[in-house]
């Protein structure tokens, strides 16, 4: 079959002005180069191979971490915001925020890679936190991001762990450790948008970890559905409705694809370049790559304009992908 054909569906409804709800794991981030810190390949891993952690997901854990936060902080020095470029997928929801065709942005990544390609707050829930915002673990003071960031890059203030203020406790990105609840607003938002979901797209992730897991299923039985990974997972795969659609392909590809039949192409290329080339602009500063200033990036690609009339509505992880994110959640089941 031709795969463009099998997004016509899609295509149609959005042209009817109908909204998008994505659901997103960790494969819309894997052609950003964000490493895997199971990997014995990666040098990630093997930082924290020498902290002698007592199993891998220790790092996310909030008593370990009370014990010893150096191992949090070793990992939070790879995956930092303005570290890595959004991807293609990153960028068509940007496309769809500017074109008044999206509902929202359910992730379970803590990479903010949907902030940094231009997509308001107000339209991102972040199920497992993310490095957004910062708080003492003690008595909820919070740090910002450029307080926070002078730690994880200078490792001789404070040996690099961030104390707070008042209490003197440790500070760490909002990210959900084991041990830990979900944001409330998960759980509210999802109450008011559930019932009111006309195409849910679900990308990159394996439908494993719940709560999260179980939101493409609660969406109405009208609703079309669209699946974007390397194989059927959830009840795509167990439970395939009449109006349900399996792209099991690569994310970008799929995004190039959709634009295309959108006509949103030059746009979504003209995203993508913009962002590249204030990527190097800032390296070509002689700032190490790591202290790149992800909030100024983000702010600079939301002011990217699409060609004119285009702002306006028209009428017409793969399974196999260990998200760090859903290793976070394993232990709320």
């Amino acid at each position: 079959m031709d795969f463009p054909k099998t997004l016509s569906p899609i295509v149609e409804a959005v042209k009817k002005n109908k909204k998008v709800c994505f659901f997103l794991g960790a494969g819309v981030s894997t052609s950003c180069g964000i490493p895997d810190f199971r990997s014995p390949k990666t040098g990630l891993y093997a930082n924290l191979k020498k902290l002698n952690l007592p199993y891998p997901e220790a790092v996310f854990d909030i008593d370990y971490f009370r014990e010893k936060p150096d191992a949090f902080y070793t990992l939070a020095h790879e995956l930092y915001p303005g570290n890595f470029l959004p991807s293609k997928f990153h960028f068509l929801l940007k496309l769809f925020q500017d074109k008044r065709l999206l509902k929202r942005v359910y992730t379970q990544n803590i990479d903010t890679l949907e902030r940094l390609a231009g997509v308001e707050d107000d339209y991102i829930v972040e199920a497992h936190g993310s490095f957004a915002n910062n708080h003492c673990i003690d008595c909820h003071e919070e740090m910002s991001s450029e307080e926070l960031k002078k730690h994880v890059f200078n490792r001789e203030v404070n040996n690099g762990i961030p104390t707070c203020s008042k209490c003197k406790g440790f500070v760490k990105p909002d990210i959900v450790f084991f041990g830990e609840n979900l944001p409330a607003r998960f759980f509210s938002q999802w109450d008011e948008d559930c019932e009111d979901v006309d195409i849910a797209i679900v990308a990159g992730s394996s439908l494993t970890v719940y709560p999260f897991a179980g939101l493409p299923s609660e969406v109405g039985k009208n609703s079309i559905r669209l699946l974007v990974n390397r194989e059927a997972v959830g009840d795509f795969k167990s439970r395939k409705r009449k109006n349900d659609i399996l792209a099991l392909e690569d994310c970008d590809y799929v995004a190039e694809t959709l634009a295309d039949l959108l006509g949103w192409k030059l746009d979504l290329d003209k995203l993508i370049k913009a962002a590249e080339a204030e990527f190097e602009s800032t390296k070509n500063e002689k700032k190490p790559s790591a202290e790149l200033d992800a909030k100024e990036l983000a702010s600079k690609i939301k002011k990217v304009e699409l060609k004119d009339g285009d702002s306006a509505p028209t009428k017409k992880e793969d399974a196999d992908v260990k998200d760090l994110d859903e290793e976070i959640a394993k232990l709320k089941i």
